[in-house]
């Protein structure tokens, strides 16, 4: 059982949350405060990547495959959309994080969609599908939505803290990775995609 999985099977419902330790802490603190500024309309310039805090991989390194059900009962293959940018997101309902940057993940799926950007948010909620859907339609979320009750995707993923994100380019390798809430609809975000895209 995975430190994350043990955590989820201790807490009740209404307060599983996801405590990490002083490193992860630490790291999160960090993300919040990107974030923040992301939020406030700060005007990027530079690396766009970094601007972003996204960790990049140092060499090429092709993401892991998966097949998980989708909310519409479709399954989802990560593999059917190869030779498009996947940001592969991992949330939950109860995660508030996840909450406040899934409005600005739907602006960045419909502006990209159309050139090439697909978004595969996979929840990792244990309470069935219901609760996943009422999330979905309360924030009119319209991009592919994974479930993993068991965390098996999520453990192929290493997934410690949540919300967490992957940037896969085209030919399938993970481009960037970054844990914690970002701006996805603010001008580093838009030159991160735009770069993934060309």
């Amino acid at each position: 059982m995975t430190a994350l999985t043990a955590e989820w099977a201790r807490g009740t419902k209404s307060t599983r949350k996801w405590r990490p330790g002083l490193g992860g802490s630490l790291v999160f603190a960090l993300s919040i405060l990107v974030a923040v500024a992301g939020f406030a309309g700060v005007a990027w310039a530079g690396d766009p990547f970094r601007e972003l805090g996204l960790i990049q991989p140092t060499r090429p390194t092709a993401a892991a495959d998966f097949t998980a059900p989708g909310l519409n009962s479709q399954p989802l293959r990560l593999s059917d959309f190869k030779g498009r940018v996947v940001f592969l997101n991992f949330w939950a309902t109860w995660c508030l994080p996840c909450k406040e940057e899934m409005p600005s993940m739907e602006r960045l799926y419909r502006r990209y969609k159309e050139r090439g950007l697909t978004i595969l948010a996979v929840s990792v909620d244990a309470g069935g599908s219901a609760p996943v859907a009422a999330f979905v339609k309360e924030l009119r979320l319209t991009f592919p939505i994974g479930l993993d009750p068991r965390l098996e995707v999520a453990g192929r993923y290493k997934i410690w803290a949540l919300p967490s994100s992957f940037l896969i380019d085209r030919q399938g390798n993970t481009a960037a990775i970054v844990n914690g809430p970002r701006n996805w609809d603010g001008p580093a975000a838009h030159a991160v995609i735009e770069i993934l895209l060309k």
